[in-house]
């Protein structure tokens, strides 16, 4: 049964061009001063991962693509792939390291993701909303700094880069939006 395009959300996939499955990445409505409002939508095609932005009328319907979603936990990363394990069956599946892209930085042992599967076929990972991160290196903390809200970069382990509070030290555990990427508060 088709969708309108409104109710797709990200990480939502579709039969799109030639019958053949996009995942919406992103999606903007767009109403401009003159003319009739629009959904600027950016897709990803499942089988060659070519990325593409469309516009869309928000009235058009597209047929939508069943998901199976897992519940997995992320192993470990290689020069290829992510590793991730079916805590029920222990069975393991790779995910080529394009597919997460920048977000791989929020990726901890252990961590549990929703894994996508179309047609068997492994298409993305959903990150949880919030990670813990030991910080491990940001500069020190310059007296004074209290008074004001001035944040400093602080490198995380899995090599995300976060602003943090003067406070914050080595070795401490913050929680961070792997949405954003904002600081969240200490764990």
């Amino acid at each position: 049964m088709a969708k309108k395009v409104n109710d797709f959300k990200r990480g939502h996939g579709c039969y799109w061009k030639n019958n053949e499955i996009w995942v919406f990445m992103g999606m903007d409505h767009v109403k401009p001063g003159k003319g009739p409002a629009y959904v600027q939508a950016e897709l990803r095609n499942v089988k060659t991962g070519q990325i593409v932005a469309s516009r869309f009328r928000p009235e058009e319907t597209l047929e939508p693509c069943h998901f199976d979603r897992k519940n997995m936990e992320y192993l470990y990363s290689d020069q290829n792939s992510h590793v991730f394990m079916d805590p029920d069956s222990y069975e393991q599946v790779e995910l080529p390291l394009a597919s997460i892209g920048d977000n791989a930085v929020y990726l901890t042992p252990n961590c549990e993701c929703d894994v996508c599967f179309v047609e068997a076929e492994l298409i993305s990972v959903e990150l949880p909303n919030t990670v813990e991160l030991t910080v491990e290196d940001v500069p020190p903390n310059v007296k004074g700094a209290t008074a004001t809200n001035q944040l400093k970069d602080a490198l995380c382990e899995g090599g995300a880069r976060v602003k943090v509070p003067p406070f914050v030290e080595n070795g401490e555990v913050i929680k961070v939006d792997t949405r954003t990427g904002e600081y969240l508060g200490r764990a």
